[in-house]
């Protein structure tokens, strides 16, 4: 049996930190090495982190990505290392229309994947597909690459291609398979949400089945801005049979003994597929790597198979992952959060904790004239639980002098909202002090029911540094904090704080059911509009009032302007309220 070990190292790289990424991969050389594997692959982009954006308009960065390659190279002997990187000016690569950020005279960028073999760089492969939808924006960018070079190995024949190139069933990885590829490496920056991991698995089992080709699939994990990575990486065999898996949401380091000649005996038995006509475009190039020394693969490695995990744990573990990797790529020690003893400021401060530890979470208490008894036990109650430090700073005196200072000019107005609105603005004062005197990043509690309709105050519960739970429907946050609660001996989060009735507590005996729908009729209408783009009449027709829906759908486009001033925030939907959904603020359409 020809053998073929593979080694896929699922890191955490930091957008523009060069160095540190160079020492995780220049690390993970030396895991390989020492594991005896033939290949170790490493994600798109690794060098870099994913998404570098516009430092990709920086002649410098460039230039330090290109040394970063040159560094990595000669640590490379003994073994083939594919690693992502940033590749500019491929010469074999034909001139296309320029990406419409690269400045007129700039060389063209690619999306690569360099091929490393025992210490000499052999070839480059540039991405093809360009996603340009959602959160990505790669032809901003990169020029697509035209070949698919295809490389022999001591014998075995490798294909390797990047992440999206993957999904499309005439892409690259067809043509590399009929081209006598045995093995894929699709090296990936593929960003989590609800359900991801398990498309990308059947995916990935059809190519593989497709094809009658090994796929290892490396994918990056870590948080960066509103992204989470969730890992994953994952190994299948030409039946499409997942043979070996990498954690999820945290570093990895997985092996595996590929059947390279399973592959070919099974192409025997059914034939092997060719291109359209029997021949392989022109694009596809096979290169033979001269022989080179590799270890002995004895003893046989037992590849690691993590087992997947349910719906909650998973966006659970994003949350914790993403406020981990914001927090302490951004260089900040300590969060503090407004504790209002209600269900979404519960579950950040335990995500929270979870995240950075008790001893780097301060709560803060705010409690006005319409504060409960029950919001002051609660909220007592939960930081104990927590093990966290809080401190209550009370407004109403602040109120009181804010009313007296507009009293002139708001004559003869009644109260209303604005009042309401006053004491959240203070509050978002008073967490931006301790922010800025003890350098603390402000976690908001809005969740994404919440502020899909507006129901949030500008430069009050909406001022901060990180949101948390944006993207977290209403429905859901009472979900993840009983399942935050499950995890452990000791309930985390108070039960009367499930129990009782949401309430901004802004003026007396207040609901969030005067002003919305009640949020198991509310989410599913903001789902139907805002991820899957349904119309009014669609929605109705689903079940939901007309008025009702309409209602949803005027509070959703009014809000556009606040959402564009809210701070970043996870995003765990596939459409988040971020770079994923970009209406315009000034916009009449309804519809």
């Amino acid at each position: 049996m020809r053998t073929f070990r593979v080694a896929m190292a699922q890191i955490n790289p930091t957008v523009g930190d060069l160095d540190g990424n160079l020492q995780a991969v220049m690390s993970g050389v030396k895991e390989a090495r020492k594991a005896k594997a033939d290949l170790v692959a490493f994600p798109e982009l690794a060098l870099t982190g994913y998404p570098p954006e516009d430092l990709l308009l920086k002649p410098r960065f460039i230039e330090d990505t290109r040394r970063a390659l040159e560094a990595l190279i000669p640590e490379c002997h003994g073994l083939a290392v594919v690693v992502g990187y940033v590749a500019q000016g491929v010469g074999a690569e034909p001139k296309r229309m320029k990406p419409t950020a690269v400045p007129a005279g700039r060389d063209e960028l690619y999306n690569a994947a360099a091929v490393i073999v025992d210490a000499r760089l052999v070839t480059t492969y540039a991405k093809q597909y360009l996603p340009n939808y959602g959160v990505f924006d790669e032809s901003r960018y990169f020029y697509p690459g035209q070949r698919s070079p295809v490389i022999v190995l001591n014998g075995t024949t490798i294909g390797v291609n990047i992440c999206e190139d993957i999904w499309l069933p005439e892409g690259p990885t067809k043509f590399q398979a009929a081209a006598g590829a045995e093995i894929i490496v699709n090296i990936n920056a593929s960003p989590f949400h609800i359900a991801k991991s398990r498309q990308r698995e059947q995916m990935l089992a059809t190519r593989a089945r497709d094809n009658h080709v090994i796929v290892t699939y490396t994918n990056t994990v870590g948080g960066q801005d509103e992204l989470v990575f969730d890992g994953n990486s994952v190994v299948l065999d030409q039946t499409g049979e997942v043979v070996a898996r990498a954690k999820a949401f945290e570093a990895d380091f997985l092996v595996t003994d590929l059947n390279a000649t399973a592959v070919g005996r099974g192409r025997l038995v059914q034939g092997r597929r060719r291109a359209a006509g029997g021949r392989l475009p022109s694009s596809v190039e096979r290169m033979v790597v001269p022989a080179y020394e590799t270890p002995s693969h004895a003893p046989r490695a037992v590849p690691s198979l993590a087992q997947p995990m349910d719906q909650l744990e998973e966006v659970y573990r994003a949350l914790v992952l993403g406020v981990r990797d914001y927090v302490r790529k951004n260089r900040f020690q300590r969060a503090v959060i407004g504790l209002s003893g209600g269900v979404d400021s519960a579950l950040t401060a335990a995500i929270a904790v979870d995240a950075l530890e008790a001893a780097n979470v301060l709560g803060l208490f705010m409690p006005s004239p319409f504060t409960s008894i029950e919001s002051h036990e609660d909220v007592a109650d939960l930081a104990s639980r927590l093990g966290i430090e809080y401190r209550t700073v009370p407004i109403a005196e602040l109120f009181a002098s804010y009313r007296a200072a507009l009293a002139p000019t708001f004559a003869d107005h009644p109260s209303d909202v604005t009042e309401e609105n006053l004491q959240a603005r203070i509050r978002g004062n008073l967490l931006m002090a301790i922010s800025n005197k003890f350098g603390h990043l402000v976690l908001t509690t809005g969740n994404k029911s919440e502020l899909s309709v507006g129901y949030a105050t500008l430069y009050g519960d909406m001022a901060g540094g990180f949101a948390v739970i944006k993207d977290v429907p209403k429905t859901m946050v009472y979900e993840l904090a009983r399942y935050r609660n499950s995890l452990g001996k000791a309930t985390i989060i108070p039960k009367r704080v499930l129990e009782r009735a949401p309430t901004a507590e802004l003026r007396p005996n207040q609901r969030d059911e005067d002003s919305l729908p009640p949020y198991p009729v509310l989410d599913p209408i903001l789902k139907a509009y805002v991820e899957d783009d349904r119309s009014p009449d669609e929605i109705a027709a689903m079940g939901f009032d007309r008025a009702t829906v309409e209602r949803v759908i005027a509070l959703v486009d009014h809000s556009e302007y606040k959402r564009r001033q809210a701070p970043v925030g996870i995003k765990i939907t596939h459409r988040g309220l971020g770079k994923d959904r970009r209406m315009p603020i000034t916009n009449r359409y309804r519809g």
